[in-house]
């Protein structure tokens, strides 16, 4: 029998050996109830986003029957797709849970950012963001990043330090060894959380088809109206698209993130349940930011710029 049979047999049959999503759910919970006792006002982003809704789940676990103790926060591009608004705010009614809202339209409406020639807002996050975090005097602040979706990604630790404008050095990240994490922080500093860290995009996947986790219908196969722009299928809106020589089709897609409208690809796509899903995830060589995601192809380091900046 291989090492990998014996362990299938051995989850099976002793109740006191994790299946990996047991594992990942046990460490995610950890770092949930690590940061309550280690920080006085956490808040979690909340896009709607597979990743975000994945995360506010396990929060609900992790503090179960009472409440989640933290507040949650979206940034809204104003180009957002509807049907992940309507998510998000039936989400924060159903479970009672308190809503923040950063918007970058009030940004511009009052001459605090300027619209980008492309149309993307998603780059224009980060300053509604950091004045969101300090408004609120939010010291963790919870992220669904994982490693496995991009390099820059890949380089942050679980507890990663922000200093006093938001931004991130990879030299001052610090070692979380034996799950150990240092939530130590001058005023003015705060912490990104990442409890799916190790996760990985089928990881999530598989725990939502085992949690029945509802999602916004746009994961999944369905007819849109698209056009071809640098090789993604993008959504037609007001935010710039498409131009006069970009040609609309309809075709059925799906998609495997969720972002600002104008940078999230669709992939053509039959996946019409989790389980079909799944199998397509399986048999992928790209991430869904590396295939579907055109705000982080600006530039070999765009993630990781932004990053440094303060971005997610």
């Amino acid at each position: 029998m291989t090492t990998a049979a014996r362990h299938l047999v051995d989850t099976r049959e002793n109740p006191f050996v994790l299946s990996h999503l047991d594992a990942l759910e046990a460490e995610s919970v950890h770092i949930f109830r690590e940061v309550a006792g280690e920080f006085e006002r956490p808040v979690i982003l909340f896009s709607g986003g597979k990743d975000s809704i994945v995360m506010l789940h396990l929060a609900l676990k992790a503090f179960a029957p009472a409440p989640v103790p933290f507040a949650l926060l979206h940034v809204d591009t104003g180009h957002n797709f509807p049907e992940v608004l309507e998510y998000r705010d039936r989400t924060v009614a159903r479970h009672g849970l308190r809503l923040h809202v950063a918007s970058v339209q009030e940004y511009m409406d009052a001459g605090k950012l300027r619209e980008r020639p492309d149309g993307t807002r998603n780059p224009l996050q980060t300053v509604p963001l950091l004045d969101a975090i300090e408004r609120g005097g939010f010291d963790a602040v919870f992220g669904g990043g994982r490693r496995d979706e991009e390099k820059a990604r890949a380089k942050e630790r679980v507890f990663s330090l922000r200093d006093e404008f938001g931004a991130w050095d990879p030299r001052r990240q610090r070692p979380e060894l034996w799950s150990l994490y240092n939530g130590r922080h001058a005023v003015g500093e705060h912490v990104r959380v990442f409890p799916l860290s190790n996760w990985t995009e089928l990881d999530v996947w598989q725990y939502i088809a085992r949690e029945g986790i509802e999602l916004p219908e746009i994961y999944f196969a369905h007819e849109r109206e698209v056009f071809s722009r640098s090789g993604m299928w993008l959504t037609a809106g007001d935010w710039g698209g498409p131009k006069e020589h970009e040609t609309v089709e309809r075709r059925l897609v799906r998609y495997r993130t969720v972002g600002d409208m104008s940078c999230t690809g669709a992939v053509d796509s039959d996946a019409a349940t989790i389980a079909d899903v799944i199998t397509e995830i399986a048999a992928s060589r790209l991430t869904e930011r590396g295939a579907t995601r055109a705000d982080d192809k600006m530039s070999e380091a765009a993630m990781e710029d932004r990053k440094r900046e303060g971005y997610f």
